[in-house]
This record gives C-alpha cells, sequence and structure tokens, in this order.
C-alpha cells in the first residue's frame, strides 16, 4: 500500500475526451485522484455527482478532481454526460494504473470473493502521497475528502 510521502505512481491513460494525461499534467495542482469500481452503479455514481457538485470548493484550493476505473473511454463519456458530471475520468482497462496504486486486490461481496477495484483516494502534490485513503465507502467521501484538502 501506499503511504504518505510515497513518490506517486506515474501514468499515461486516457481520458473520456480520448485525449492521454499523465501525472506530469497535474505537477502545479493538488490531485484528487479517485479509484472507483463501475460507471453507472448506484455507489460510484452518487460518489462522482458529489465531487462534480464540490468541484468548485476544490479549485479554491488549486485542487482537480479525477475518477480512474477500468471502464472504456466510451463508457466514461456516457457516464460523464448522462449525470452532467463536471470532473476527468480516465480509463484503465488492464488495471495497471489500479495495480500499481495497490488498488485492485481481492474483495468480498455477499460471501463471495472476487478480484475487483477497492473504492481508494489518493490526494497528491508535486508528485508525492499526501493522503492514501484505502477501501472507503462512496456515501460522503468528497465532503471527507474536501475537509482533508481545505485543513491544510
Amino acid at each position: 500500500m501506499l503511504k504518505i510521502g510515497d513518490t506517486a505512481p506515474d501514468f499515461l491513460l486516457e481520458n473520456d475526451e480520448g485525449k492521454l494525461v499523465s501525472l506530469k499534467d497535474f505537477r502545479d495542482k493538488l490531485l484528487v485522484l479517485y479509484f472507483y469500481p463501475k460507471d453507472n452503479t448506484p455507489g460510484c455514481t452518487g460518489e462522482a455527482v458529489d465531487f462534480s457538485e464540490l468541484k468548485n470548493k476544490f479549485l479554491n484550493y488549486n485542487a482537480q478532481i479525477v475518477g480512474v476505473s477500468p471502464d472504456s473511454v466510451e463508457s466514461h463519456k456516457k457516464f460523464k454526460t448522462g449525470h452532467n458530471l463536471d470532473i476527468m475520468f480516465l480509463s484503465d482497462v488492464d488495471k495497471k494504473i489500479a495495480t500499481d496504486y495497490f488498488v485492485y486486490g481481492e474483495k468480498k461481496n455477499y460471501g463471495k470473493t472476487y478480484m475487483g477495484i477497492i473504492r481508494s483516494t489518493f490526494i497528491i502534490e508535486n508528485g508525492l502521497i499526501k493522503e492514501a485513503m484505502y477501501n472507503v465507502k462512496a456515501k460522503g467521501h468528497a465532503e471527507k475528502v474536501f475537509c482533508k484538502i481545505s485543513q491544510k
């Protein structure tokens, strides 16, 4: 698992507009990089809506919000437009970045064990992990992340 002070793993992923985005693109900002399991599911949609609604508050602290899931660019486009979301989404179809951030792993649901994305969020500044939050709950999470940023 990543911890405060670690170097954030670099990435190069397509965003919801099909443009390549890397960690270096956020060097002059706080990056809120959040990983979620799947577009258009209740928890993930609620979390994305919450982050979108708080976007301007985050921008007041020079923080950019970016969601990452294994969904395709096309899925992200539909997710974004279908729910009027105002944040960037990155497509990690091969789960490489999720693996680099230690958020792809064993999960349990209704007694079944399977591999999947562990809902997690990282606050990154100048390429370093400032906060690492693993296995978070979707409901109310965006507000908790904002509180962490606004207290720094």
